[in-house]
């Protein structure tokens, strides 16, 4: 490998392969493995290779993952034959993708399978490779795996970085080792950046086929929702005054709790839907608002909207359903520092008037173009934040006319996924392979 750093690391992996494989069954018994996939992070599969041509993609974490499924229907429909091997590294994120390719299956002939990315150790990737064999590979966003990227190069296998995001901070990283920097991106054959700025810090590292920016979260589907319970909700809700709080993290309930207060005063039946990010937390938020003085009911344990109050929605993947019962919604890890921010976008699509904290630093690109809309709010604090969901709740025209700009900025990039399949399918080598 030429870069010193990078026969470090692979020298590094290498040796490190035992006690990963301890580590890993570590991760199983603590629910992050799934123990019956144990061997797929070893690159050790039994699913045999589809026959013709296959482009493997691999997605990080449940972010990335839903801001492909548009480009990996655009690939299906430009090329009903062609197979397609999605990889993660996330339990949550094989949980949404084998629902969401076990609907997609019943039409596409199985040809879309999910896998666990195998660790970056040399044989595991060799041995990955050796099985499924990719025409093409795609990285989504920033997880690079130095051994796996050499491994792709050496096979001479077209690599492409799709939706790259490298961040100001990242960057100044990188540029201590330039070496290792520029032999990790120069073999990308296609690099389409999220953003320009994105763009010109990957190039000034070594990227080349540096394409024109575009970001896959502004075409991203909206969030789907079961129809039948949508129904039923809507029915008993008709005429409440409703707001979510979406991808909370912990401190941010205590101050959902006190805008709820606020705001119950003069808002008889006020209910405040709380979607915590991480639902196992259900249990203690449930306790934050008893001691807070306001009412809760936990969906996980069949717990019904109250007739005012919380109800904490401590479920996985109803995420759409609840953006589809509340015209006005807060984006959570964004009140409280250092946050970072949840997808505004998710909201923005389905026409809620959304609001974020000050602290949204990881969309800051999505929070630029719905602001330059008038299209989010950015409430500084509580109190702020309580007189938003205030007005949206009490102004309808003014909250539906913050919606249409939120869904108008989300669907900016709508031909996006298609151009980028029509990238990737011109990497492939012709039609024919068995």
């Amino acid at each position: 490998m030429p870069s010193a750093l990078a026969a470090l690391w692979h020298g590094a992996a290498a040796a490190a392969a035992p006690a990963l494989r301890g580590w890993l069954v570590l991760r199983a018994r603590r629910g992050k493995e799934i123990p019956a996939r144990l061997p797929e992070r070893r690159g050790i599969d039994r699913t045999p290779r589809p026959p013709g041509r296959l482009i493997w993609m691999h997605a990080a974490s449940v972010g990335e993952s839903v801001s492909i499924l548009p480009v990996l229907d655009a690939l299906r429909a430009r090329d009903p034959a062609l197979h397609l091997l999605v990889t993660t590294g996330t339990v949550t994120s094989a949980t949404l993708l084998g629902g969401r390719f076990a609907a997609i299956e019943r039409s596409a002939a199985g040809r879309t399978l999910h896998r666990f990315v195998p660790l970056d150790v040399p044989a595991w990737g060799r041995r990955f490779l050796d099985h499924w064999r990719p025409d093409a590979v795609v990285f989504v966003e920033s997880e690079l795996w130095p051994n796996l990227l050499a491994e792709c190069r050496r096979r001479r296998i077209p690599l492409a970085l799709i939706n790259a995001r490298l961040s100001a901070r990242s960057h100044a990283r990188w540029q201590r080792v330039p070496g290792f920097a520029r032999h990790l991106l120069d073999g990308f054959a296609l690099v389409q950046p999220r953003g320009a700025a994105d763009g010109d810090r990957l190039a000034g590292l070594g990227a080349a086929g540096v394409t024109a920016p575009g970001d896959l979260k502004f075409a991203a589907p909206p969030l789907p929702a079961d129809a039948a319970p949508l129904a039923a909700l809507r029915a008993a809700l008709a005429g409440r005054p409703v707001w979510l709080a979406a991808s909370t993290h912990p401190g941010e309930e205590a101050l959902i709790f006190g805008v709820h207060r606020r705001l119950a005063e003069r808002l008889p039946g006020l209910l405040t839907i709380i979607a915590p990010r991480h639902p196992e937390r259900g249990e203690r938020i449930a306790v934050e608002a008893e001691a807070a003085g306001v009412r809760a009911s936990r969906r996980s344990l069949g717990g019904m909207p109250p007739e005012a109050g919380a109800w904490i929605v401590d479920t996985m993947g109803e995420m759409g359903l609840w953006f589809r019962l509340s015209p006005v919604v807060f984006m959570g890890k964004s009140l409280l520092p250092p946050g970072g921010g949840q997808n505004p976008l998710e909201p923005a699509r389905l026409g809620c008037a959304v609001a974020m904290g000050p602290h949204a630093g990881n969309f800051a690109d999505q929070v630029a173009a719905l602001e330059g809309a008038g299209a989010l709010a950015r409430p500084a604090d509580a109190g702020e934040l309580a007189g938003w969901v205030d007005a949206m709740l009490c102004d309808p025209a003014a909250r539906e006319a913050a919606g249409r700009a939120a869904a108008a900025v989300a669907s900016k990039d709508a031909d996006l996924p298609d151009r980028t399949a029509a990238a990737l399918l011109a990497l492939l080598p012709p039609a024919g392979r068995g």
